[in-house]
């Protein structure tokens, strides 16, 4: 418990708690849609965002959710319009992403920014400003969710019938882009960009094991990343080892456990 009188501790913990809830709802609506791909698109093509912000002197985030909401736009307009696979799109703009913010950050003068703690995750770098944003962003979410969720559980599972019952489908997808976006590049600092795909689908995979049901796979996935993330950051605050790495491992660990635990159930009832 002595770790709590550490700020960038307690920081780091209500930046987990409120990221959790974020991804819970987003990763669970990115995992319905099957947009998995292009959610790893957006992560690391938000890195070329980084690096034009270190480069510019400005709010390097706010480059990064910049670059990410074009990408996923650029992805959706140039699959549409150009007829374009999807996958391709997305392999180009993930690659062109991340040569984008090396080449930047490596031009950036002065002091050369620490690549692991935006790639991997630190939990240093989590501010009182970031809390906020943090904050603001889960309260917005929230209600959208609240407000939306019948037309949001229509469009992520059967978009034709959607369109049928009158739902704006377009309006929603573009909605939840943006907010898969914002998603990404808050959790950044706290996972880092190479991980951060863990904390929007294996929570959910580890869910839908035991139900089908989206409210379920919601709540039950927040309670997963929440609990990771706090295991996450004890080790690595005791190991000096990057926290997304650590949330990363825990995270399959629970996937593992529980579908061992689903496997050995079957097991004895078959038996029975």
């Amino acid at each position: 418990m002595e770790i709590l009188q550490y700020t960038f501790f307690r920081h780091a913990l209500w930046s987990s708690l409120l990221l959790s809830v974020a991804c819970g709802m987003v990763g669970t609506y990115i995992v319905s849609r099957r947009l998995v791909f292009i959610s790893g698109g957006i992560t690391h093509a938000s890195f070329g965002g980084l690096g034009i912000g270190f480069y510019l002197g400005i709010n390097p985030f706010l480059g990064a959710l910049g670059f990410a909401v074009l990408s996923a736009f650029g992805v959706e307009w140039a699959s549409k319009s150009y007829r374009v696979r999807e996958d391709s799109a997305i392999a180009a703009v993930w690659s062109l992403g991340m040569a984008i913010g090396m080449v930047f950050m490596v031009l950036t003068p002065g002091y050369a920014p620490n690549l692991s703690s935006y790639l991997f995750g630190n939990i240093l770098t989590v501010s009182t400003a970031d809390i906020l944003w943090t904050a603001a962003f889960v309260t917005v979410l929230s209600i959208v969710f609240t407000l939306m969720y019948r037309e949001i559980v229509y469009s992520a599972f059967d978009r034709d019938f959607a369109i049928t019952q009158g739902i704006p489908v377009k309006a929603i997808e573009y909605l939840m882009t943006v907010c898969m976006a914002v998603t990404i590049v808050l959790s950044t600092r706290l996972v880092g960009i190479m991980l951060l795909m863990s904390m929007l689908t294996v929570p959910q995979m580890t869910v839908n094991l035991f139900t089908a049901d989206f409210r379920r796979i919601i709540f039950g996935s927040m309670l997963l990343c929440f609990c990771a993330c706090i295991t996450g950051l004890v080790l690595s605050y005791h190991l000096r080892i990057p926290s997304g790495t650590f949330i990363l491992i825990v995270l399959i660990l629970f996937f593992l456990l529980a579908k061992g635990a689903l496997l050995l159930h079957r097991r004895r009832k078959k038996g029975e």
